[in-house]
Protein backbone atom coordinates (compact mmCIF):
# COMPACT_ATOMS: atom_id res chain seq x y z
CA UNK A 1 0.00 0.00 0.00
CA UNK A 2 1.12 3.53 -0.80
CA UNK A 3 1.62 5.47 2.43
CA UNK A 4 0.85 8.85 0.84
CA UNK A 5 -2.46 7.57 -0.56
CA UNK A 6 -3.34 6.04 2.79
CA UNK A 7 -2.60 9.27 4.65
CA UNK A 8 -4.45 11.45 2.13
CA UNK A 9 -7.50 9.22 2.59
CA UNK A 10 -7.24 9.58 6.36
CA UNK A 11 -6.92 13.36 6.08
CA UNK A 12 -10.05 13.44 3.90
CA UNK A 13 -11.98 11.48 6.54
CA UNK A 14 -10.84 13.89 9.27
CA UNK A 15 -11.89 16.85 7.13
CA UNK A 16 -15.28 15.34 6.21
CA UNK A 17 -16.01 14.76 9.89
CA UNK A 18 -14.62 18.12 11.07
CA UNK A 19 -12.19 16.39 13.41
CA UNK A 20 -9.38 18.49 14.84
CA UNK A 21 -6.04 17.52 16.32
CA UNK A 22 -7.48 18.10 19.80
CA UNK A 23 -10.25 15.55 19.12
CA UNK A 24 -7.72 12.90 18.20
CA UNK A 25 -5.41 13.76 21.08
CA UNK A 26 -8.31 13.34 23.49
CA UNK A 27 -8.86 9.78 22.24
CA UNK A 28 -5.13 9.02 22.37
CA UNK A 29 -4.98 10.10 26.03
CA UNK A 30 -7.25 7.15 26.81
CA UNK A 31 -4.98 4.59 25.14
CA UNK A 32 -2.65 2.58 27.34
CA UNK A 33 0.43 0.67 26.18
CA UNK A 34 0.05 -3.09 25.77
CA UNK A 35 0.22 -4.91 29.08
CA UNK A 36 3.87 -5.59 29.82
CA UNK A 37 5.19 -3.02 27.33
CA UNK A 38 6.58 -0.61 29.90
CA UNK A 39 8.39 -3.35 31.81
CA UNK A 40 9.77 -4.84 28.60
CA UNK A 41 10.99 -1.46 27.36
CA UNK A 42 12.61 -0.75 30.73
CA UNK A 43 14.47 -4.07 30.55
CA UNK A 44 15.44 -3.48 26.91
CA UNK A 45 16.85 -0.03 27.70
CA UNK A 46 18.89 -1.52 30.56
CA UNK A 47 20.55 -3.97 28.14
CA UNK A 48 20.66 -2.16 24.78
CA UNK A 49 20.67 1.28 23.21
CA UNK A 50 17.05 1.71 22.13
CA UNK A 51 15.50 3.94 19.48
CA UNK A 52 11.85 3.60 18.51
CA UNK A 53 11.36 4.23 14.80
CA UNK A 54 7.69 4.85 14.10
CA UNK A 55 5.42 6.03 11.33
CA UNK A 56 3.28 7.86 13.86
CA UNK A 57 3.38 11.62 14.34
CA UNK A 58 4.93 13.67 17.12
CA UNK A 59 1.56 15.32 17.77
CA UNK A 60 0.00 11.90 18.49
CA UNK A 61 2.84 10.20 20.34
CA UNK A 62 3.15 12.37 23.45
CA UNK A 63 0.57 10.77 25.78
CA UNK A 64 1.72 7.23 25.04
CA UNK A 65 5.41 8.12 25.28
CA UNK A 66 4.75 9.72 28.67
CA UNK A 67 3.36 6.40 29.92
CA UNK A 68 6.57 4.71 28.71
CA UNK A 69 8.85 7.27 30.42
CA UNK A 70 9.70 9.07 27.16
CA UNK A 71 11.89 6.65 25.22
CA UNK A 72 13.81 8.01 22.23
CA UNK A 73 11.31 8.22 19.36
CA UNK A 74 11.93 9.17 15.74
CA UNK A 75 8.70 9.80 13.84
CA UNK A 76 6.95 12.24 11.51
CA UNK A 77 5.07 15.54 11.89
CA UNK A 78 1.58 16.77 11.09
CA UNK A 79 0.95 20.14 9.52
CA UNK A 80 -1.67 21.87 11.65
CA UNK A 81 -3.37 25.21 11.00
CA UNK A 82 -4.22 27.82 13.64
CA UNK A 83 -7.65 26.24 14.25
CA UNK A 84 -6.17 22.82 15.01
CA UNK A 85 -7.17 21.31 11.66
CA UNK A 86 -4.73 18.73 10.32
CA UNK A 87 -3.98 19.91 6.78
CA UNK A 88 -1.15 17.61 5.79
CA UNK A 89 1.74 15.55 7.06
CA UNK A 90 5.48 15.81 6.70
CA UNK A 91 7.50 12.63 6.55
CA UNK A 92 10.92 13.02 8.11
CA UNK A 93 12.29 11.31 4.98
CA UNK A 94 10.86 8.59 2.74
CA UNK A 95 11.60 5.07 4.07
CA UNK A 96 12.83 6.63 7.31
CA UNK A 97 13.07 3.38 9.25
CA UNK A 98 15.37 1.65 6.76
CA UNK A 99 17.49 4.78 6.34
CA UNK A 100 17.79 5.21 10.10
CA UNK A 101 19.07 1.63 10.41
CA UNK A 102 21.60 2.30 7.61
CA UNK A 103 22.75 5.47 9.39
CA UNK A 104 23.22 3.59 12.66
CA UNK A 105 25.20 0.93 10.82
CA UNK A 106 27.30 3.75 9.35
CA UNK A 107 28.29 4.52 12.95
CA UNK A 108 29.51 0.91 13.30
CA UNK A 109 26.52 -0.08 15.40
CA UNK A 110 24.94 -3.49 15.01
CA UNK A 111 21.17 -3.23 14.79
CA UNK A 112 18.50 -5.62 15.98
CA UNK A 113 15.22 -4.32 14.57
CA UNK A 114 11.77 -5.39 15.65
CA UNK A 115 8.44 -4.71 14.02
CA UNK A 116 4.91 -5.92 13.56
CA UNK A 117 3.81 -4.77 10.13
CA UNK A 118 4.61 -4.72 6.46
CA UNK A 119 6.03 -1.19 6.65
CA UNK A 120 8.68 -2.48 9.10
CA UNK A 121 10.09 -5.11 6.75
CA UNK A 122 12.60 -2.84 4.98
CA UNK A 123 14.10 -1.99 8.36
CA UNK A 124 14.08 -5.64 9.42
CA UNK A 125 15.89 -6.67 6.23
CA UNK A 126 18.47 -3.90 6.57
CA UNK A 127 19.31 -4.69 10.20
CA UNK A 128 21.80 -7.36 11.20
CA UNK A 129 18.82 -9.16 12.70
CA UNK A 130 15.06 -8.67 12.54
CA UNK A 131 12.34 -9.89 14.89
CA UNK A 132 8.58 -9.90 14.37
CA UNK A 133 6.41 -9.14 17.39
CA UNK A 134 2.70 -9.93 17.28
CA UNK A 135 2.67 -9.56 13.50
CA UNK A 136 -0.42 -10.33 11.41
CA UNK A 137 -0.58 -13.58 9.43
CA UNK A 138 0.13 -11.96 6.05
CA UNK A 139 3.43 -10.53 7.32
CA UNK A 140 4.39 -13.80 9.01
CA UNK A 141 3.69 -15.74 5.81
CA UNK A 142 5.53 -13.33 3.52
CA UNK A 143 8.58 -12.91 5.77
CA UNK A 144 9.29 -16.32 7.34
CA UNK A 145 12.99 -15.48 7.69
CA UNK A 146 12.25 -13.36 10.78
CA UNK A 147 11.62 -15.08 14.11
CA UNK A 148 8.10 -14.53 15.40
CA UNK A 149 7.41 -13.61 19.00
CA UNK A 150 3.96 -13.28 20.50
CA UNK A 151 4.63 -12.49 24.16
CA UNK A 152 7.03 -10.10 25.83
CA UNK A 153 8.84 -13.06 27.42
CA UNK A 154 9.41 -14.63 23.97
CA UNK A 155 10.46 -11.20 22.67
CA UNK A 156 12.98 -10.82 25.50
CA UNK A 157 14.46 -14.29 25.01
CA UNK A 158 14.71 -13.74 21.25
CA UNK A 159 16.55 -10.45 21.81
CA UNK A 160 18.98 -12.16 24.19
CA UNK A 161 19.68 -15.04 21.78
CA UNK A 162 19.92 -12.73 18.78
CA UNK A 163 22.38 -10.41 20.51
CA UNK A 164 24.61 -13.38 21.42
CA UNK A 165 24.83 -14.30 17.74
CA UNK A 166 25.82 -10.87 16.43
Amino acid sequence: PDYNELMQGRLEILNENNLLLSDIQEVIKGIAPLEGAKEFLSWLESEFQVIILSDTFNQFAGPLMAQLDYPTLFCHDLIIDETGKINDFQLRIPDAKTKAVKALQGLNLKVIAAGDSYNDTGMLKQAEAGILFRAPDNVIEEFPQFPLTKTYEEFKQTFIETAKNL
